[in-house]
């Protein structure tokens, strides 16, 4: 893409800052390279493309990659991706093999059929996280509200967070706190596809946490280029399966011309502190994309409660890491949606990858982007 595209496809992040913008952090991650995949690259027999989550399993040196493909290019799928990573670069990568994410009876999730009763609705997976300790992994769905009519029944699939082998079959499933159930009337609880997009397990594998994309809607408004936002979330033991804490974290306006801005992953560095990507994209347009340290600290356990009107909240802490709209050699910068820590980089630094989501459209690309911390 040249400078011409690059600009109308990216804004700089300073237009997102609210009126008490968070202050840079003093060690910015350095951008290191990427590597694209081809679009509309077969792959064991599926498209690629929707990679929407990305984790690392570093004693096999792969990363699982997740795609929210609905069924309509392939299974519900993951991959296992080789990438090249050093402190000179990305040197190249490639896919090295697919598995089917399975159902609760071993089989692959089908497309969306609104024809049969009950309905057969088809998860919408986001986000992944490697537990190397377990061998397993942690996926969500987002869950999927389809509206009825006359003829076609309304369906709603609800948001999960569920247990998979390296081999994607079923192992079980956390317990959702209140709040994360999808309304059919579209009045509380959260909005359809701003759910749980952000998944990452602790360095220490005692904990999960879980990020909404967008507010939920008795928490008010979604982040937009007018207003701000605030997320929920979520710490899960691990052991347990169930919720133990959530948190506020506020979300900035989005930059002109790039619509709503969320959060699309997370990065737990421990359990109290995380990076946070937070992307707002309107293709072909602009695409804005900045990530952030976020801290728990003082902030209000808000689990349980229903509504975050309904009394005075502390958020988590939070400051600008890096602004990758203003990288003059990223380019093209694209839907970034997943972020996990890669290997530890020969100069001792540790490195941290983000994929993109193509949407399975030509005018988007797949990238894996390498940065050093």
């Amino acid at each position: 893409m040249n400078s011409a595209g690059k600009a109308a496809l990216s804004v700089t992040t300073a237009a997102i800052l609210s009126a008490t913008p968070p202050v840079a952090h003093a060690s910015a991650p350095q951008y290191l390279g990427q590597w694209q995949a081809p679009h509309g690259a077969v792959f064991d027999s599926t498209v690629i493309g929707g990679l929407s989550g990305i984790s690392y399993d570093p004693q096999r040196d792969l990363y699982y990659t997740i795609s929210d493909d609905k069924s309509d290019h392939g299974t519900v799928r993951f991959y296992s991706v080789r990438l090249n990573v050093s402190d000179g670069g990305v040197d190249g990568g490639h896919f090295v093999s697919r598995h089917d994410l399975l159902d609760e009876s071993g089989q692959p999730f089908g497309p969306n059929d609104m024809s049969v009763e009950p309905p057969v609705l088809a998860p919408d997976a986001e986000a992944i996280a490697f537990d190397g300790a377990r061998e397993q992994l942690y996926w969500t769905s987002e869950g999927f509200v389809a509206d009825g009519d006359d003829t076609d029944p309304a369906g709603l699939l609800q948001p999960w967070i569920r247990i998979a082998g390296l081999d994607g079959t079923y192992r079980g499933q956390f317990v959702m706190p209140p709040g994360i159930a999808l309304s059919a009337d579209e009045t509380s609880g959260p909005r359809p596809n701003g759910v749980l997009e952000g998944l990452s397990l602790t360095p220490d594998g005692r904990y999960l946490f879980a990020a909404m994309e967008h507010s939920l809607y008795q928490d008010g408004p979604t982040a937009d280029e007018q207003t701000a936002g605030q997320i929920r979330i979520t710490k899960f033991d691990v052991e347990s399966r169930t919720a133990v804490a959530q948190y506020v974290y506020r979300v900035e306006r989005a930059a002109p011309r790039t619509g709503k801005n969320g959060v699309p992953d997370i990065l737990a560095l421990s359990e109290s502190s995380l990076l946070v990507i937070e992307r707002a994209a309107n293709l072909p347009q602009a695409v804005a994309v900045a990530l952030y340290r976020a801290d728990v600290g003082h902030a209000t356990d808000v689990l349980g409660m229903p509504s975050l009107n309904e009394a005075s909240v502390t958020p988590m802490a939070k400051s600008l890491a890096l602004d990758l709209n203003a990288l003059d050699e990223l380019e093209p910068l694209d839907n970034v949606e997943g972020i996990t820590q890669g290997p530890v980089l020969p100069d001792g630094r540790r490195s941290v990858v983000l994929v993109s989501d193509d949407n399975f459209q030509p005018i988007e690309v797949t990238q894996f982007l390498a940065f050093a911390l």
